[in-house]
């Protein structure tokens, strides 16, 4: 006999077809291969989701990249100009001070020059005077009488336009 129905092995291997039969006919094969399909294409999809969202950040990333290489850039070029325009300033405030210094000593020589001469004016007529003063005194002591005071009044007015 092929079959002992008093064993219970039989009755183990009964029980497991008829369990496998009765999951056959209630379609547990199919719930279970839908719940796995469902499993792969929520995977397949948080996949998807995750690529999407490293080509996004990706994209972020070189996006922040490029702002930041223009940043600089743009800083730099402030930097630059900011460079250039104090350079320009400073050389400008260098000319400005160069001149007004040279306007002062030309400025300051005018008035050393006009002051020189009139110093020379003053010393010359100061001299002039004086002269006068001692040809008369001495025209006066050498001369007498009403001639010679006329003839030095006259030489004085002569000696006086010729000097001026």
């Amino acid at each position: 006999m092929l079959f002992d129905f008093a064993d219970p092995v039989f009755w183990v291997m009964i029980a497991f077809i008829a369990f496998i039969g009765l999951l056959i006919y209630k379609g547990v094969p199919g719930m279970i291969g839908k719940a796995l399909d469902a499993r792969a294409d929520a995977i397949r999809n948080e996949l998807d989701e995750a690529r999407r969202l490293r080509d996004e950040a990706q994209s972020l990333l070189a996006d922040y990249q490029r702002k930041s290489r223009e940043a600089e850039d743009e800083a730099r070029a402030i930097l630059d100009q900011a460079k250039r325009e104090s350079e320009a300033l400073a050389a400008e405030t260098r000319r400005n001070l160069h001149e007004s210094v040279e306007r002062r000593t030309k400025l300051a020589e005018e008035k050393i020059a006009r002051a020189e001469a009139q110093a020379v004016s003053e010393v010359r007529s100061s001299a002039v005077d004086n002269a006068i003063a001692a040809a008369e005194k001495i025209l006066r002591e050498r001369a007498t009488g009403a001639t010679a005071s006329a003839l030095v009044d006259a030489s004085l007015r002569d000696l006086g336009r010729k000097l001026n």
